[in-house]
């Protein structure tokens, strides 16, 4: 018997990372190829005409598993009944912008959407924040639906996880699948902390062995390769001169797949999480752990041993975070 349709909700639909995502949903990257899926699109009414014309598109792909579009500029009706959301919409740092006035915008766009989803949506519905600041971003929407459980909103550093594992596998000259448990500590900015300790390889025909001891140039795993998978996005941008888009919606499946289908036994993953103290992490900030996923529910994985390098780092990222906390109950006052 064929499964019910998912209604999975897309906002800022028309720009570069919405292009690139919702066919990917479309075709079943999201929630695998047996899953039917009505898709809502949300952007802002400036954007109507390229959204229709994305709509068009995907009537035109004539893919499978797409029962229904929705094409909207308004909240309310984007958020009807939406069991999965992916807020890639926000207000982007432009020139000349003080941080406060982008926490400022995008405070209010995240506050207006927090509360048609709490209107709206499933009672079940899960919530990715991908649009930047992501972390406060989905801060601020926990704040203003809190009929979703705040298990349920989470935020993209999944992205800077798939980054550190294609570095290593780079480095190490071998498929980035034979690369596992990679960890993404803090905030999804230049300050999150990208830990190779736990991370394995899997060599062909041989067992899995400690990434540290593999590459064994310490100089290079405690240097380059963090501030290589921090600035990544800004080099995407001077190469490209536009932001990572193909990637982050790649990394915004890979988060929803492993949420609701599971992670792999003996993998985690990373996801921006609301902090339950784990690691000496305070409470109140979503914070990137390592984590596994089972039956559409994530846990931090617990007892990893932490060096004094790993914890500075850990807790500079963290004190980031508590500030951008600040500021944006800020605005909100």
């Amino acid at each position: 018997m064929a499964k019910e349709p998912v209604r999975v909700l897309v906002t800022g639909a028309a720009g570069q990372i919405g292009y690139a995502l919702v066919p990917m949903i479309a075709r079943g990257v999201l929630l695998g190829s047996d899953q039917p899926i009505i898709l809502h699109m949300l952007d802002i009414e400036p954007a109507i005409e390229s959204l229709n014309g994305v709509k068009m598109e995907l009537v035109d792909a004539a893919f499978p598993l797409l029962m229904d579009v929705v094409a909207t500029t308004d909240a309310m009706v984007a958020c009807k009944g939406v069991n999965i959301a992916v807020m890639v919409g926000g207000f982007p740092r432009k020139e000349g912008m003080e941080r406060k006035d982008v926490m400022s915008k995008n405070v209010s766009i995240y506050k207006a959407q927090a509360s048609a989803l709490e209107k709206q949506a499933a009672l079940d519905c899960k919530v990715l924040v991908v649009a930047n600041p992501a972390n406060t971003n989905a801060l601020i929407l926990k704040e203003f639906a809190p009929s979703i459980p705040e298990k349920n909103i989470t935020c993209l550093t999944r992205l800077d996880h798939n980054r550190a594992l294609g570095q290593l596998s780079e480095r190490l000259k071998i498929h980035v699948g034979q690369v596992k448990n990679v960890i993404i500590w803090g905030n999804h900015s230049s300050t999150q902390y990208p830990d190779v300790n736990h991370a394995t390889i899997t060599p062909t025909n041989s067992e899995e062995k400690p990434v540290r001891s593999i590459i064994a140039d310490d100089n290079w795993l405690n240097t380059e390769f963090i501030t290589t998978v921090q600035q990544r996005g800004a080099a995407i941008i001077k190469a490209r001169k536009l932001s990572s888009a193909l990637s982050a919606a790649s990394a915004a499946c890979d988060h929803i797949r492993d949420w609701v289908l599971g992670t792999p036994k003996g993998t985690w993953v990373s996801m921006g999480v609301y902090s339950d103290g784990s690691y000496g992490i305070q409470s109140g900030i979503i914070y990137s752990f390592p984590v596994t996923c089972d039956k559409g529910q994530w846990s931090i994985v617990q007892g990893l041993k932490i060096d004094n390098f790993s914890r500075e780092k850990m807790e500079a990222t963290a004190k980031e975070l508590v500030e951008e906390k600040t500021l944006a109950y800020s605005c909100l006052n």
